[in-house]
């Protein structure tokens, strides 16, 4: 396990099936001054694989075995500490934006020492019909054929129902039952409309209002 940082980050959580746009409105918030987007697949997609971490992460999935939460959150605590080092990120006055992690509950427990989550933004989009259309066009967009093929987008779904929307409960209830953390979102409303609410909802936050205060 990391040593814990010296604070937890000003967080805000992204949440919702593939398709729903969590990654689109992710980019588009870490475009904006104090504001940055950290998606979890762009970790492991550009992992270096001549650390330590990088190793152990290339030991499971040669094997086609799950990376265990606690490497997953020390690979997304490493990342995240090298944009501190290089002024990427700056933990002090800037806000994260997390897509993809925490994927289940169990990320959400070993997290908790490094995050102050300020809202759970969950993008519902309860037509599965439409995730569909939209997980499809993405794939042939990219070129990801494979990922076209509806047995993989229906394992893709039910992942998603199965390990990580129950992270929203978890975040919903307990000692965060009374902080009314989760904002839900109509995800099939235009991105520009979504990004609006979101926002919205941001900046009438108070942790939102101190910020915006201070002069950088």
């Amino acid at each position: 396990m990391s040593p814990p940082p010296r604070h937890r980050y000003q967080t805000f959580l992204f949440f919702g099936a593939p398709g729903s746009g969590k990654g689109t409105q992710g980019a588009i918030l870490g475009r904006i001054p104090r504001f940055t987007h950290f998606a979890c697949g762009d970790v492991f997609r550009s992992l270096d694989t001549r650390t330590p971490l990088g190793q152990a992460f290339v030991e499971y999935s040669s094997k086609g075995q799950l990376v265990p939460d606690e490497l997953t959150v020390q690979l997304w605590e490493a990342n995240i500490r090298s944009r501190a080092d290089s002024h990427l990120f700056k933990p002090d006055i800037d806000f994260l934006i997390l897509d993809g992690i925490p994927r289940n509950v169990g990320q959400a427990l070993i997290m908790e020492q490094h995050l102050d989550v300020l809202g759970v933004f969950h993008l519902s989009c309860p037509n599965r019909d439409e995730l569909r259309r939209r997980l499809r066009k993405r794939a042939l967009k990219d070129n990801r054929f494979d990922d076209a093929r509806d047995e993989v987008i229906e394992r893709r779904i039910q992942t998603y129902e199965d390990e990580t929307k129950p992270v929203l409960e978890y975040y919903s209830s307990g000692k965060y039952a009374r902080s009314h953390l989760i904002h839900d979102v109509d995800a099939t409303k235009h991105p520009a409309i979504v990004a609006y609410e979101i926002l919205n909802s941001i900046i009438h936050l108070p942790a939102w209002q101190r910020a915006s205060e201070k002069v950088y």
